[in-house]
């Protein structure tokens, strides 16, 4: 992975709030709308960082005039500067979907553009058409369609959504989520999702080898439409929750589809699907109206919100091993375990990082799922029942749980329950150590924003817990510094026993 990633670039860091939950939206009705819907999150206290509005001409009502168009829907958006201002103000991110319309892209951001000789291939007169919007505060950018595209025009695409919000924010890591690109995207930080998907079983069973193939072409971020784009028969309360499970452990975390209302962890209870917008597919269709009234959805989907946004230190510092080593985030068994024959053909399962192994359930009324652990032992991670790998067993499911194990020999980070990814709290760091052999993790901290890391100002912890002498070590890394807040509070978990110590930089060692 790592000689692959020479060849065709490193990733590149994204800013922390795009690894927190990200909710798309389609049709809109007015401007109360758009603001009651990002007050609900809050109100609810639904984690969520980012809220993403598609325009129109894919919707009868988006954020836009027209596919094209940078020119907002005055009916919804009637003062958009001081609708970004007052989601700014609740701690969400504006992402804006953006539809080329050009087959053809090339050059880049910063090459000038005349307006006489305006040229929507030239990439320097189409980001321009961006910079106005971009100027009232957009945080990020939904480039749609392309598909035409060859690899040149799709490379340069993702590299001027890189490179041109620089222009105007030079210290601040852009975000775009691609529908498409080609081997190398990953220096632009590109994200990527799956397409426009149905919403069947089958569907979502094949989004876990689709995971795994496209960590290995070294595109570490990646997503789907959770619960499909394409509503069919099938798209039930049941399908949603298990496929907002798996996009829990995927590095874009985002809801997105027709139907859109569905696309709320609050919406299946409120008999209200929204626009249905089912379109010319084949086999598209609403979910039954006995599927409206769900009162587990919302709190099923909290639980794996609240999770995610625990699980954020050891994300990001497995997001920032990806962009120094080429490991991707998302991990197919065999990297780890190559020379395991079943783990190296299993494809149902993965890594998230070195040490959560993933079995997302696919399975329609499933009442349990097979797992196949690698070699050494594993602790459950909702349990902490401890089981010997190199086998498959077969773990009890119910709707709300997606078996997740934790490799013996790991330190695992878990920060705070968090309504955004930024929001301050004065609670400790939670290190939980799974026992069983020596283990080390390198706990990655910088301002989550900006590209100051590359100038030194990033934290490293590094921590080390040894099995023969039961203690844990927690070490400043070597060319890192603290970061505010300068004492840490951190509580350190083996089994029951809980160990409160304080991190300043100087060395701490903790017995158990």
């Amino acid at each position: 992975m790592a000689e692959y990633a020479r060849l065709t670039g490193y990733a590149e860091l994204p800013p922390l709030w795009s690894l927190g939950y990200q909710q798309s939206h389609r049709t809109l009705s007015s401007r109360e709308e758009v603001l009651s819907e990002a007050k609900t999150f809050r109100e609810k206290k639904l984690p969520c960082d980012a809220l993403i509005y598609l325009g129109t001409g894919f919707c009868p009502s988006g954020w836009n005039t027209e596919n094209g168009s940078f020119a907002w829907n005055s009916r919804v958006f009637p003062d958009p500067e001081k609708m970004i201002e007052q989601l700014h103000g609740d701690h969400f991110r504006v992402v804006l979907h953006a539809v080329i319309l050009a087959d053809k892209l090339r050059g880049s951001a910063s090459d000038a553009c005349t307006l006489s000789g305006f040229d929507e291939e030239e990439a320097g007169c189409y980001w321009d058409t961006h910079r106005k919007d971009f100027a009232m505060g957009v945080d990020g950018w939904w480039p749609d369609e392309g598909d035409p595209m060859g690899i040149a025009s799709r490379l340069a695409r993702n590299r001027m959504y890189w490179e041109g919000p620089q222009i105007d924010r030079p210290n601040e890591r852009p975000y775009a989520l691609h529908r498409n690109g080609y081997a190398g995207m990953q220096r632009y930080g590109s994200f990527l999702w799956s397409g426009d998907v149905f919403s069947t079983w089958e569907t979502l069973k094949t989004q876990v080898p689709i995971a795994i193939n496209t960590s290995l072409t070294g595109i570490p971020f990646w997503g789907t439409d959770i619960g499909g784009f394409v509503p069919t028969g099938e798209f039930t309360a049941e399908l949603y929750l298990r496929w907002f499970q798996f996009g829990a452990f995927c590095t874009l975390f985002r809801a997105h589809g027709r139907a859109w209302k569905l696309r709320l962890p609050w919406g299946w209870n409120t008999g209200d699907p929204g626009p249905s917008e089912i379109g010319n597919y084949n086999g598209a269709a609403l979910p039954d109206a006995s599927q409206l009234h769900n009162p587990q959805v919302e709190s099923i989907c909290r639980k794996y919100l609240e999770l995610r946004y625990r699980l954020l230190p050891y994300l990001y510092s497995s997001v920032r091993e990806c962009t120094t080593t080429g490991m991707p985030v998302m991990r197919a068994l065999w990297l780890h375990y190559p020379d395991d024959p079943k783990a190296v053909a299993c494809s149902d399962q993965y890594l998230c990082g070195r040490n959560l192994l993933v079995a997302p359930v696919v399975e329609r009324g499933a009442t349990s799922r097979d797992v196949y652990l690698p070699q050494g032992d594993w602790y459950d991670f909702w349990t902490g029942e401890r089981r010997a790998g190199g086998r498959e067993i077969s773990r009890a499911v119910d709707l709300e749980t997606l078996p997740l194990y934790v490799r013996a020999g790991t330190i695992l980070p878990l920060g705070p329950v968090k309504q955004y990814s930024g929001e301050p709290t004065d609670l400790p760091l939670s290190i939980s150590i799974y026992s069983g052999t020596d283990a080390s993790f390198l706990l990655y901290e910088d301002d989550g924003g900006s590209f100051n890391y590359r100038k030194g100002e990033w934290m490293g912890v590094q921590m080390n817990w040894s099995e023969r002498r039961r203690s844990l070590s927690l070490r400043l890394a070597p060319d890192s510094r603290m970061l505010p807040p300068l004492r840490r509070t951190v509580e350190a978990r083996l089994g029951e026993t809980v160990r409160a110590l304080v991190f300043d930089g100087g060395p701490v060692d903790v017995k158990f």
